[in-house]
């Protein structure tokens, strides 16, 4: 099993900048994929940064050059760092690791509780 733990979401102005962190915790799994997703009212779930254990990230269009996704494997945790935050980004932020089991080398999804983003204009 598994376990996602998220902070750093908060009230922020317009053109202010968040850090969310997400720690994974668990025994005997290796953590793959570790992304970040949101959701904003009325709308469906959406992925706003993934990255790899080798480092490869990508970006939704909507966050390019202003978001930056990057992971300390050592700490199994992965961070968003979020700059010239617009209204847009107000969504509930949930943190996704994929994660394979050291002993059946099975694969599993894990899902954080979710941390709130508002972001004022």
């Amino acid at each position: 099993q598994v376990q996602l733990l998220e902070s750093g979401g908060g009230l922020v102005q317009a053109g202010g900048s968040l850090r969310l962190s997400c720690a994974a915790s668990g025994r005997d799994f290796s953590i793959n994929t570790m992304a970040w997703y949101r959701q904003a009212p009325g709308k469906q779930r959406e992925l706003v940064a993934s990255i790899i254990s080798g480092g490869t990230v990508n970006y939704a269009d909507s966050v390019k050059g202003r978001f930056t996704i990057s992971r300390d494997n050592a700490k199994n945790t992965v961070y968003l760092q979020m700059n010239n935050l617009k209204p847009e980004d107000t969504a509930i932020y949930y943190c996704n690791a994929g994660a394979r089991s050291d002993i059946t080398y099975r694969h599993y999804s894990y899902w954080g509780q979710g941390t709130q983003v508002t972001v004022s204009s």
